[in-house]
């Protein structure tokens, strides 16, 4: 298993500079880590690492292929429990985002629910959290299956940072092979669930890894706020049990994984050890 980065490893950076950086350190893949559709203003002006689902993909690839890196997944991160509205990242991004990611070659578009932002998202009863989210992945799933990608749900929200929630998308959605299972190890267990629970049920349909490990400080915080952007600290410093995770899914076959850390480099390489002292990573 290949272990990449996250681009966000410089604030208010391009995607150039945070590739620049990942290759620097001896990384050889990394997300598309933020994607939007249309323009942005801060991207265009390059004090964000964000990637136009609008943007030729070919030039995208060309960028990282320049640093030597390769695109590992692309994020597509939605408010699907939010009321439809163009203006809320949703069903057409993702869309999008499946064509962008079938043209380079890139496998996996990985999408959530993300926190309920409004009052009327934050008003459904759990039968409606799964109904909506299953009726906006529905078209994104089955356009996954003829393009030849995947959807990967990530835990980020009410829903998919529980088994249950997870479960019960999929078997709305009818289980299909289009569909599967971004294991986030700190969301999970910020959201309340054992990521080594999650990694045991879901282990046939996780195909990427976004590592995060937590410390102390955000015992506190959890079943009550569903994920976190990125940790701070290396991977075995916290207390989620990466090692657990790692021994359910060492004999897995995964491409490559994430590093969701900002920090010192020492953090990355601390980390990278780690992973394979407990025999994932090449």
């Amino acid at each position: 298993m290949n272990v990449g980065v996250f681009l966000l490893i410089q604030p208010f950076a391009s995607v150039d500079v945070q590739l620049g950086h990942a290759r620097e350190m001896g990384f050889t893949c990394a997300d598309i880590t933020d994607t939007n559709a249309g323009g942005s203003m801060l991207g265009t002006a390059g004090f964000s690492p964000t990637v136009s689902l609008d943007e030729d993909p070919f030039e995208v690839k060309r960028l990282f292929e320049k640093h030597g890196i390769s695109p590992s997944t692309i994020c597509a991160h939605a408010g699907l429990l939010e009321p439809s509205n163009p203006g809320v990242y949703g069903t057409a991004e993702i869309m999008k985002a499946v064509r962008f990611a079938a043209a380079i070659g890139v496998k996996d578009v990985v999408t959530t629910e993300t926190d309920p932002r409004s009052e009327w998202a934050r008003s459904l009863s759990y039968e409606e959290q799964i109904f909506i989210i299953a009726e906006k992945l529905h078209t994104p799933v089955k356009m996954a299956a003829d393009y030849g990608v995947r959807i990967l749900l990530e835990p980020h929200g009410p829903v998919t940072d529980s088994i249950r929630g997870l479960q019960d998308v999929f078997d709305r959605l009818g289980n299909p092979e289009s569909l599967g299972v971004n294991l986030d190890t700190g969301n999970a267990w910020l959201g309340g669930t054992d990521p080594v629970e999650m990694a045991t049920v879901f282990k046939k349909k996780i195909h990427h890894i976004h590592w995060k490990d937590l410390g102390a400080e955000w015992e506190s915080k959890r079943g009550t706020q569903y994920g976190c952007g990125f940790s701070t600290i290396a991977l075995g410093d916290g207390v989620i049990d990466i090692k657990g995770v790692c021994a359910v899914l060492k004999d897995r076959e995964i491409d490559t994984s994430t590093l969701e850390i900002m920090g010192e480099q020492d953090i990355y390489k601390r980390s990278v050890d780690y992973l394979r002292e407990c025999g994932m990573g090449d």
